[in-house]
């Protein structure tokens, strides 16, 4: 016993006085921080004098969207008590009034019809709610309210209310929250309450060994004792992964190119052969500048565009409607890298044919975002500009790439994209989700794309895997949103890529 009393740490002494109460009482006698005790609780217990015990609960709390709602009042609250003042309201006007997304404007005439506070007729709100109804707080609001809470001691309303708010975007989380508590064993009550006071050297300076007399003693030190893992320095792993495809990418003999996320609608769209009426090219899908117009490239560029548009090259039909100028001077976050690849094939030099070149970067797309999709993201792109490139040249590329990056499973099936013919779509294998994932847009550039930037209808193999969806498994990531939560521990548990 006296052995364990001489191998105590100064943390460990400081809370055998007070192991008979409880842990928030320790922290405040002990004068230590919670971190500090836990690690001296940890010290004791491989001294086995005590016995940590750790009980996970679950906990309902805010999240983002649900602080928000919790200041300024749920939407459909919102939209209460704009019909309420109005009784009746054209649909268009209240969502223009009550200034909500069209997600959130959606969710709110659901939520309001299901309880019977509204009706819809003929595109007009009718409030059918009474006054105390109006007044009442609901089920969602207080709940919101008696946030955080234990999932276990959820009574039936609020967990009615906890599945009408699950579905919603951001306005809960549920979340681990760990307590620990301890049992000493039979050495450990042996100390229990006694104040202890060593006289032990703790660690060697040049001081002590001059002055060393036999009478002192030195603290046992236990070595076989778990320490704090130290975490170095290093790049965000997301980083490490860029920088991992780019090596890969230019041991191939690529050459990298780059640019603006910001572009205009003629080098995203127009250069690609993207007709002006394609569904890609409306607010659903894309993000635009709004007030900015851009500026497009040389008149002659832009007359062979427009006529491959209106009336076709190389005994291409076009697309056959009257193309608008202005349109193409829209300005957008770019969608996906494959515009770089236009401009690099415009700025070509003849001493550059036949080339490779590759891009990774991000791009933005208005999608929705689940553990597959995310609103921004990263993408690789590729051309070869090659007099005898073929496809399965093109395949060859596209399954040497993506083994590099940890799929040895790879389909390849036919496509369709609007700037290439022939086309394909590449889908890694997620063993977690047991599913084929999309990452791979390619083909071979058509006429219409290659002629107005290059003069000639040269094979141009192309591709835009998408970066993020690929740099999951060489992390094992099942989610793509985790990787842009910059959660601290997470971080520092992640490997560093060779």
């Amino acid at each position: 016993m006296e052995k364990i009393i001489e191998s105590l740490s100064p943390i460990e002494l400081k809370i055998v006085p007070y192991l008979n109460r409880p842990l928030n009482e320790i922290i405040e006698k002990s004068g230590l921080d919670k971190v500090s005790v836990l690690r001296a609780l940890k010290f004791l217990e491989n001294k086995e004098l005590l016995k940590i015990k750790k009980e996970k609960k679950e906990i309902v709390d805010l999240a983002t969207n649900g602080i928000y709602y919790l200041k300024n009042h749920l939407p459909e609250r919102n939209l209460l008590a704009l019909v309420s003042e109005n009784n009746i309201i054209p649909l268009e006007e209240a969502k223009l009034k009550a200034k909500l997304s069209d997600n959130e404007f959606k969710v709110s005439l659901g939520v309001l019809k299901r309880k019977a506070l509204i009706e819809i007729k003929n595109g007009k709100i009718f409030l059918t709610a009474s006054k105390q109804e109006i007044s009442k707080k609901t089920l969602e609001e207080q709940f919101l309210e008696s946030l955080p809470l234990s999932i276990e001691s959820l009574k039936e309303e609020e967990k009615y209310a906890l599945d009408s708010l699950k579905s919603r975007k951001e306005v809960i989380e549920i979340k681990e929250e760990i307590s620990y508590s301890f049992e000493l064993t039979e050495n450990g009550k042996k100390i229990v309450g006694k104040q202890i006071k060593l006289d032990l050297i703790e660690e060697i300076t040049p001081e002590i060994i001059k002055n060393y007399s036999r009478n002192q003693k030195f603290r046992h030190y236990d070595l076989k004792a778990q320490v704090p893992k130290i975490f170095g320095g290093k790049r965000h792993f997301v980083n490490q992964s860029i920088l991992r495809g780019k090596r890969i990418w230019l041991d191939m003999g690529f050459t990298e190119m780059s640019g603006n996320m910001v572009q205009t609608s003629f080098w995203n769209f127009d250069a690609l052969f993207t007709a002006q009426d394609h569904p890609v090219r409306e607010l659903h899908d894309t993000f635009f500048i709004k007030k900015i117009q851009g500026k497009l490239p040389n008149k002659e560029l832009v007359e062979k565009v427009k006529r491959a548009h209106e009336s076709g090259l190389d005994s291409s039909k076009g697309w056959g409607y009257k193309w608008n100028e202005e349109e193409a001077k829209k300005v957008v976050l770019r969608t996906h890298t494959t515009c770089l690849s236009a401009q690099k094939l415009f700025s070509l030099k003849k001493d550059e044919i036949p080339g490779k070149f590759f891009a990774i970067g991000k791009n933005f797309r208005n999608e929705t975002v689940d553990w597959s999709h995310g609103f921004e993201f990263n993408q690789t792109e590729g051309i070869v500009i090659d007099p005898n490139a073929n496809f399965r040249h093109l395949i060859g590329y596209l399954k040497e790439f993506a083994e590099k990056m940890g799929y040895k499973k790879l389909r390849i099936q036919p496509a369709y994209f609007p700037y290439t013919e022939p086309s394909l779509e590449g889908a890694v294998w997620n063993e977690e989700k047991q599913t084929w994932m999309e990452v791979l847009a390619a083909g071979i550039f058509r006429p219409e794309v290659t002629i107005p930037l290059l003069g000639t209808a040269l094979p141009v193999l192309a591709w835009g895997p998408g970066f993020d969806r690929l740099m999951m498994e060489a992390h094992g990531i099942k989610d793509l949103r985790e990787l842009y939560k910059n959660n601290i521990k997470i971080l520092k548990e992640k490997s560093v890529l060779i």
